[in-house]
């Protein structure tokens, strides 16, 4: 095997082209076998495995620098660079990442996770150099689908004065994770049909090269050659007009070429994008042909595609989308909104049946939020489906364009608390805190399935203003059934009444809460558990009577950071209200929390069910000491 001739990160540069063939086929076939073993992002590696080749075999990884936009390309990468022996342990718990990580590997030159941020990083790079008068190459990898981020075309306007080289990648296969759509895709779309404007500049350049011109002759060639562009490329000469060098667009997966523009591109005193057109999904059937069911995926059979642990119970995201189709049928106000997830996020029926009440704003969850309060000014009522870790990137727009104006937008807020094997920059952990301080926010989380229908409906039909839906990634929950109260804003909810204890639990984490519960009663303590149900308002007057009986000590239950949690709410109000009642908050640290199953990292921050009930014990028997 090629594969075994590679252990750390320069020896590529010793192989034939074609040890080299050979070696793009052995990336793929690692790459499919691991990732149908641990689930990951395949689709987007395999098409870039060529391009990882080219880039490394032209740079020197122990100077230059590549920042990996998102990082859901980077499995060639990490093999490549001196992690093969530890890529089956990828997206594991204490196991490889599935992105890039500057403690990982020195070679992983910034972290990265979410969209558009890889140009602000590259050119911030590129200005210490000049400023440490280091010669290295910068390097930033972007796909078509991060282009449509508006921080990246904030980065792209304050290239024009940079001169020093800066490489921009432009890996271009028309996806982000759904179908891009938009103004970049079209605009993109003319560049990658620009063959006839590439050939005429190529025979002019041979042309050239025979002839002695002096300076003044070359700058009016170059005029020549941008009024040719001008013509021939439907753009708009987007990239030149901003004063960037365009090579391109070209095949990212010849190898050769790749090298060959990549060297041509260091030459350069200033910036230079690199437009490569390559296929998401390449040398795998069946992520070619369904790139975004394989952007990220579960463990899946090699040989059909189809996921090896299929469940028969209906994911959170199934059940928003069911429901979404429903209301909509009655209800011609609602829209949707999804910044480049629709599949992700359970829109994909209701694109089907409502393709004009459907906005893919591409990766921009700013727009989207500033959009959705335009909608809503005008009567209709947006339901803004975005993931917890991605909403972040919006919290301006929703304080001061939604929330100021009290405006009645929906915020779906899918893969809320730990999602898994993604890791720091998805878990979804931070939403909580960052919403619950806004004026005007109602937050809600379910505690099963029935209860989120109900949450939608409430939502929807007797909200004024801004609302937030949390609910988490994967199935839902279906225990507690038989507790059905109708949804008050504001309003908690009583599973069983005890006396000595509250468990105060929302969303998911009554599930936890419960056990906790089964277990104090072996130690003869009687809790009380609680639904919470709102994270904002909280039920004042049920914490009001419940502790005006003998229940001493008051425990909340959440799935997000500590700080800033609906538990410090409670706590606050209840020692303002209440001296001799003691409380404690059952939440996540703040700080950011590795990959790794859901179990096996609430083991790791000591919220086992035995971790907790321990806890719990100490506290109570502090008390009645």
């Amino acid at each position: 095997m090629v594969l075994e001739k590679i252990n750390k990160v320069n020896d590529i540069k010793q192989l034939t082209d074609e040890e080299i063939v050979i070696l793009a086929k052995e990336l793929r076939d690692l790459m499919i076998k691991t990732t149908s073993e641990n689930g990951g992002h395949i689709a987007s590696s395999l098409g870039v495995v060529e391009l990882t080749i080219a880039l490394l075999s032209v740079l020197d990884l122990e100077k230059d620098k590549i920042i990996w936009d998102v990082g859901h390309q980077t499995y060639a990468y990490k093999i490549l660079t001196g992690r093969k022996d530890r890529f089956p342990t990828i997206r594991k718990f204490k196991g490889l990442s599935g992105f890039p990580k500057t403690n990982e590997s020195k070679y992983d030159a910034f972290n990265t996770g979410h969209s558009s941020t890889s140009i602000s990083v590259g050119l911030g790079m590129t200005y210490a150099n000049i400023l440490d008068n280091k010669n290295e190459t910068i390097v930033s990898v972007i796909g078509d689908g991060s282009l449509t981020g508006g921080m990246a075309f904030e980065a792209l306007n304050n290239l024009s004065k940079l001169n020093k080289n800066f490489i921009i990648i432009l890996n271009d296969n028309e996806m982000s994770i759904s179908e891009s759509d938009g103004g970049i895709k079209h605009a993109l779309m003319g560049l990658r049909t620009s063959y006839r404007y590439t050939k005429l500049k190529n025979i002019i350049k041979k042309i050239l090269k025979r002839i002695p011109f002096g300076n003044s002759i070359k700058y009016f060639i170059i005029n020549i050659n941008k009024a040719l562009k001008q013509i021939f490329v439907s753009s708009g000469m987007l990239f030149e007009n901003l004063d960037i060098v365009y090579l391109g667009p070209i095949d990212g997966h010849n190898i050769n070429l790749l090298k060959e523009t990549i060297t041509k591109a260091k030459k350069l005193d200033k910036a230079c994008l690199i437009h490569t057109k390559t296929k998401k999904g390449k040398g795998y059937k069946f992520a070619e042909e369904n790139p975004s069911k394989f952007h990220g995926i579960a463990p899946f059979d090699i040989d059909t595609g189809e996921l090896k642990n299929k469940s028969n119970k209906k994911t959170w995201t199934k059940i928003f989308s069911d429901k979404i189709v429903e209301k909509s049928d009655t209800n011609n106000n609602i829209v949707c909104i999804t910044a480049a997830m629709t599949d992700g996020v359970g829109l994909a029926d209701f694109k089907e049946k409502y393709s004009n009440r459907l906005f893919d704003v591409g990766i921009c969850e700013q727009h989207a939020v500033t959009f959705a309060a335009g909608l809503s000014s005008k009567g209709k009522i947006p339901i803004v489906c975005i993931y917890s870790s991605f909403l972040q990137r919006a919290f301006d727009q929703i304080l001061h364009d939604v929330c100021l104006n009290k405006l009645h937008v929906v915020f779906m807020i899918d893969r809320a608390g730990i999602v898994g094997a993604d890791g720091e920059t998805h878990q979804g952990i931070f939403d909580i805190a960052y919403l619950k301080m806004l004026p005007n926010m109602t937050i809600m989380s379910p505690k099963n399935d029935k209860e989120f229908i109900q949450m939608i409906d409430f939502a929807i039909d007797k909200l004024e203003g801004p609302v937030a839906i949390r609910y988490n990634r994967g199935d839902a929950v279906t225990e507690f059934s038989e507790y059905n109260n109708n949804i008050e804003l504001g309003k908690a909810e009583i599973i069983e009444k005890g006396k000595d204890i509250v468990l105060y639990a929302l969303g998911q984490m009554l599930v936890i809460a419960d056990k906790v519960k089964n277990e104090l009663k072996k130690y003869n303590i009687s809790p009380t558990l609680v639904n919470a149900r709102f994270v904002n308002p909280i039920d004042c007057k049920l914490i009001d009577n419940l502790l005006n009986e003998d229940h001493k000590l008051f425990i909340t239950f959440e799935e997000g950071v500590k700080y800033g949690s609906m538990g410090e709410s409670i706590s606050t109000y209840v020692c303002d209200h209440f001296n001799n009642v003691k409380t404690d908050i059952i939440a996540l640290p703040n700080k950011f929390i590795e990959h790794g199953t859901r179990e096996e990292l609430l083991n790791m921050l000591n919220l086992s069910i035995e971790d907790i009930v321990k806890k719990i014990l100490v506290k109570y028997g502090s008390i009645k000491n």
